[in-house]
């Protein structure tokens, strides 16, 4: 528009200027028309300056709408990268939503290559790709409360699970000390059921079956005790065993081999030196057992150990001079 205006002002010098101004032969005349193009003169120039103005002014604009829309798809941008860090963030161990977050991650990725390959001025696609971050973001969250959810869950199974475990252990606790007192009762009872002895002797007889304490004179011996009254024990035949032991230590055996028979008792296996059955109906008993050997009795203590194979009734000993 400014060169139209300049070759207007051109032909207008030509017509009226330096190379030939053409007077009329009325002053007057002459006069007005030189009035009438200076006139036109100053209009064309406002109208030239307007346009300029105006044309300045378009331009401004135009280079802020575009500045404009680069700071948008720089905005878009940004929030695109902090969408794509969000995505890497979330974890879960469910295989399945690890997979869909991965596809999700992809698609990001995929858009912020299509955004930064995109003009800032195709306002149309910056709109499209504005829509796809919304319909991206609406999907994280989803997934988020879906994680949540899970993580809730396991939460509330955990804890459960952490109940159930320590009502288990108050179980079994109870149970062990339930079976601990049980078996307490039971050893108790178990022992209250023995049948204990007491008041054993050791005496030493002679041919006429007379006490003695000469050596050469003894031709026998006897054990003598009682097995106590038991209402709760076994009741029914049960044997009595001696061991007898001279003064070197060595026991001294029956010369009946029936009466020489084996026995375990405290978990320890034994032989005895003579036995007797008897029949407990968990009254007190006396019993007395005798021990005739071809052994020749000699000077020293002499040591009899008298049991059941429950328990170890007594012990006893006699000096023979």
């Amino acid at each position: 528009m400014a060169e139209e205006l300049d070759q207007e002002m051109l032909e207008f010098e030509q017509r009226y200027g330096k190379k030939g101004s053409r007077r009329s032969d009325d002053d007057n005349k002459g006069q007005n028309s030189d009035g009438n193009g200076k006139i036109l003169v100053i209009v064309l120039a406002a109208v030239a300056a307007i346009l300029a103005v105006v044309l300045v002014v378009m331009i401004i604009g135009k280079n802020r709408l575009v500045s404009d829309l680069n700071a948008e798809k720089a905005d878009l941008t940004s929030e695109l990268v902090a969408l794509q860090s969000d995505y890497e963030e979330i974890s879960t161990t469910n295989a399945a939503i690890n997979d869909s977050l991965a596809v999700e991650k992809e698609k990001v990725g995929q858009l912020i290559e299509r955004l930064q390959k995109t003009e800032a001025t195709n306002r149309a696609k910056i709109r499209q790709y504005e829509k796809e971050l919304g319909t991206l973001r609406s999907i994280m969250k989803g997934y988020i409360a879906q994680i949540d959810s899970l993580n809730t869950l396991n939460i509330a199974l955990r804890k459960e699970a952490s109940a159930a475990r320590k009502d288990a252990e108050r179980s079994r606790q109870q149970y062990d000390e339930l079976k601990t007192t049980t078996e307490q009762y039971a050893e108790k009872a178990s022992a209250g059921a023995v049948v204990k002895g007491r008041g054993v002797s050791l005496i030493a007889e002679n041919k006429s079956q007379k006490t003695t304490d000469r050596s050469s004179r003894v031709v026998r011996l006897k054990t003598c005790l009682s097995l106590i009254e038991n209402t709760i024990a076994e009741r029914g035949p049960r044997y009595v065993y001696i061991r007898v032991f001279d003064p070197d230590g060595n026991q001294i055996m029956s010369s009946s081999v029936d009466q020489r028979r084996e026995f375990t008792c405290g978990g320890e296996s034994l032989v005895s030196s003579a036995c007797r059955q008897v029949d407990y109906q968990g009254e007190e008993v006396e019993v007395c057992i005798y021990l005739n050997t071809d052994e020749t009795f000699v000077k020293g203590v002499y040591t009899v150990n008298a049991y059941t194979t429950e328990t170890k009734l007594g012990t006893a000993d006699i000096l023979l001079r």
